[in-house]
């Protein structure tokens, strides 16, 4: 069955190139250049994958993103200017699941697109009984459902990911490197900045519930680890 992409761009030339090419890769894409209407459409009807540029007039793509993550765990991709770190960081603290910088490679794009969903749908096919629990921690990756001390916690899919990595072995000292293949898959390039990203807003969700929430450690140089005990 094919994916349904939903494309959010002020730029009409990148709305109508990007289009083509998924549709020639067999997506169904719904195209918006105007971020209002585009949030509109996609709480009516969601898609599977949301791309979206950040800097657009009326509605830009970070305050999309905002009010989209009150109500959705949506992958979702974000379009940025070249070099803007800044955008980048911010699009990831908010729940960007990845980001591609502009220009950028059609195909990188692709490739980047389906990574997201083989991790969506991995976790939606995880066998029954899959179910990690660590202490106060309940992890479901096939309700794709995250519980602190029995209260929901709403984790994106690349958060989830990583979370369930460090969990997995609690003590064991994943670098960066290995957290990017658990959430990512191999081969693909992403800097060591993003995984920093994602375990900073991973510790600020859960300790909206918990303050003293300290589960997810540092090691300064080596890495990331699930305390134990």
């Amino acid at each position: 069955m094919a994916h349904t992409v939903a494309l959010v761009d002020d730029d009409r030339n990148i709305v109508a190139s990007v289009s083509m090419a998924l549709e020639a890769e067999g997506f169904r894409v719904r195209a918006y250049t105007d971020g209002a209407e585009a949030l509109a459409a996609i709480e009516r009807q969601p898609p599977d994958l949301a791309i979206l540029d950040i800097k657009m007039p009326r509605l830009d793509g970070m305050e999309l993103l905002k009010r989209l993550r009150q109500k959705s765990s949506l992958p979702v991709i974000f379009l940025t200017s070249k070099d803007d770190e800044i955008d980048e960081m911010m699009g990831l603290r908010m729940g960007a699941d990845d980001y591609i910088t502009k220009p950028f490679s059609q195909r990188l794009l692709i490739e980047r697109i389906r990574a997201v969903l083989r991790r969506r749908e991995a976790l939606g096919t995880a066998p029954s009984g899959g179910i990690l629990k660590r202490g106060d921690l309940e992890l479901d990756p096939q309700r794709h459902s995250c519980q602190w001390k029995s209260k929901e916690v709403d984790l994106t899919v690349t958060e989830f990911l990583l979370l369930q990595a460090l969990a997995r072995r609690p003590g064991h000292v994943k670098n960066r490197d290995q957290l990017i293949d658990e959430a990512y898959g191999q081969n693909v390039f992403v800097d060591d900045r993003t995984i920093d990203s994602h375990i900073k807003r991973i510790r600020r969700k859960f300790r909206e519930h918990d303050p003293d929430f300290a589960e997810v450690e540092t090691l300064y140089g080596v890495g990331y680890r699930y305390r134990t005990g």
